[in-house]
């Protein structure tokens, strides 16, 4: 006797064109951007300029950079505490490096970038190999890479922070590469934002068209399955940390050749900033969830609200509070989309 298929197993539930929508894990950071976007317009009408807007970007950009690498690590079940300080250790490498033997400041980027993704790759096999969470190793490297930064700095400049590298060879060149910035019209556009914008799509691509994309929400979402399945848990996990690492050198960079010199205590408390970004932007603190455009939304709201604060005349410490109220919003947001976007099986 033939058995008939159904169309629509009885174990599947269709999701009206709202709920579908509703599952997206940036929707909710895109509506808490237009409202507080329309709520710094109403409060602050020097806000509404096109060249606060691309203040904003440029806010944004420095913060996003290094949030998308962040997003993509905690989508694959990770975390880097480390990110924020790495930054600034990029640029005091580069920058002391230099300084001190009397190089070409392009050598002294290559180096650093070296350095940088030696840490990532030290990081990403400590967690993988030795089971401790990626929040104590990394907090362990947070702390030995804001020692070193603060110890070597004063020990070979004699103050904290790094001298003038405008006069050495290379600092030009470098400087068009990484804090270069453009006028449209009366605006000025920094060249990070077009490096953020670039690198949101190139995200989203490898996150929604490729196999790396499966294979970062695989490992977050459910490890041992995907290593199951043959899924390369520890290079992809690895690469991840590796890639925080490059985007954190990158940071460092167009912060050093913009502002010729760098403090050694900086980069402080920035990682808070990059998954507090991730967070908000839909990404779940347990991984296998987000996207590289809640994230992008993410950081943006960061950015408009650092400067929209200013922009209303009111104390800049209401910001830190702000972010607090962001990040317990958009937790239970995300639990709330998580719940959303899994109800097609029930049973």
């Amino acid at each position: 006797m033939a058995h008939s298929v159904t169309a629509n197993p009885p174990n599947r539930v269709r999701l009206g064109w709202s709920n579908r929508i509703l599952a997206r894990p940036e929707v909710g950071a895109f509506v808490a951007a237009v409202v507080i976007g329309i709520f710094f317009m109403v409060m602050a009408p020097s806000f509404r300029s096109a060249d606060s807007f691309f203040t904003v970007l440029y806010q944004s950009s420095v913060i996003g950079i290094v949030a998308v690498g962040v997003g993509l690590l905690m989508i694959g079940g990770e975390f880097d505490l480390s990110a924020g300080v790495i930054v600034y250790s990029a640029g005091l490498f580069n920058s002391m490096f230099c300084w001190y033997l009397g190089v070409n400041l392009w050598v002294g980027a290559a180096l650093s970038l070296v350095f940088c993704l030696m840490i990532g790759a030290l990081n990403g096999y400590l967690v993988m190999r030795t089971g401790i969470p990626s929040f104590l190793i990394t907090l362990g490297t947070f702390f030995v890479l804001q020692g070193a930064n603060l110890g070597l700095t004063k020990q070979i400049t004699g103050s904290v922070s790094s001298t003038d590298i405008s006069r050495i060879d290379g600092y030009d060149s470098l400087g068009v590469v990484f804090a270069s910035s453009f006028k449209i019209g009366s605006v000025t556009v920094w060249i990070t934002v077009i490096y953020w914008l670039l690198l949101i799509a190139l995200a989203a691509w490898i996150l929604q068209r490729t196999r790396s994309g499966n294979w970062i929400f695989a490992v977050g979402g459910a490890p041992d399955s995907a290593r199951a399945v043959g899924v390369p848990l520890v290079r992809t996990k690895i690469l991840l940390f590796m890639t925080v690492s490059f985007l954190g050198w990158f940071v460092g960079m167009h912060q050093l050749y913009r502002f010729n010199t760098l403090q050694a205590g900086g980069g402080v408390g920035n990682e808070f900033l990059y998954i507090i970004a991730a967070v908000v932007g839909g990404t779940l603190l347990t991984g296998g969830f987000g996207s590289a455009i809640g994230v992008a939304i993410g950081a943006f709201i960061f950015g408009m609200t650092s400067l929209g604060i200013v922009y209303a005349g009111w104390d800049p410490n209401w910001f830190r509070a702000f972010l607090g109220v962001m990040l317990l919003l958009a937790v239970l947001v995300n639990l709330y989309v998580k719940r959303l976007s899994t109800t097609r099986k029930v049973g």
